[in-house]
């Protein structure tokens, strides 16, 4: 792993509120196929939820054009792990979405100002998630794969602080009350043993395991 990345821990750490299981890093490693499978699918889900930020607040001149480099960014990430993906002989296959996301956003306030506060906590806790979890795996992983994932850990370590900021900017003393709530949950989510393996999930249940 090179500097960059090692650097990026104390940052992305900061809104975790538990650092990801080594269970789920041996079963990820364990399951790459089904793994990579997912990771693209979450890197098109990046992608739309920074769209689909543009446009419930295209007032948010700032914001709007930090997500559009974010999405073209985030697509290109989809596209690279496409291009592993058939380097490695894994093929698409469609499968069913996990928990993480599903129950996270479960937790955002319906209106705004505070969905809009709880949207851009949400993206930072799977970036910095995202950016955790590529750095574990990174030196499990063979090159060019590994490299890949190094690289992303950088990306996402920056879309987490894009996210974070824009936060706490527009909510300066409400921001850690909201983030704590969806904190606990997200490492909860992230730690917690899973039915199926993801990108986002917690490890593996026992009765999941083959």
């Amino acid at each position: 792993m090179n500097a960059a990345t090692r650097e990026l821990v104390p940052g992305v750490a900061s809104i975790l509120r538990a650092l990801t299981p080594r269970a789920w890093v041996d079963d990820a490693v364990a399951n790459m196929p089904v793994l990579l499978v997912d990771h693209a699918n979450c890197e098109k889900k990046a992608a739309s939820t920074a769209l689909a930020l543009m446009f419930a607040y295209p007032d948010d001149e700032p914001l709007v054009l930090a997500l559009s480099r974010l999405a073209r960014e985030e697509l290109r990430h989809h596209e690279q792990v496409v291009r592993a993906m058939a380097a490695l002989g894994v093929r698409f296959t469609r499968q069913p979405p996990g928990r993480y996301a599903q129950e996270l956003r479960a937790l955002l306030a319906t209106s705004d100002p505070q969905r809009k506060l709880d949207l851009l906590l949400c993206g930072a806790l799977i970036e910095a998630r995202s950016a955790e979890r590529f750095q574990l795996l990174a030196p499990r992983l063979p090159r060019p794969l590994a490299s890949l994932y190094e690289s992303l850990a950088v990306s996402e370590a920056r879309h987490f602080e894009l996210y974070l900021g824009f936060a706490q900017a527009g909510a300066p003393l409400e921001w850690r009350r909201r983030l704590g709530r969806l904190a606990g949950r997200e490492a909860e989510l992230a730690t917690n043993p899973d039915p199926m393996l993801r990108f986002h999930s917690g490890p593996l249940a026992r009765a999941a395991r083959g």
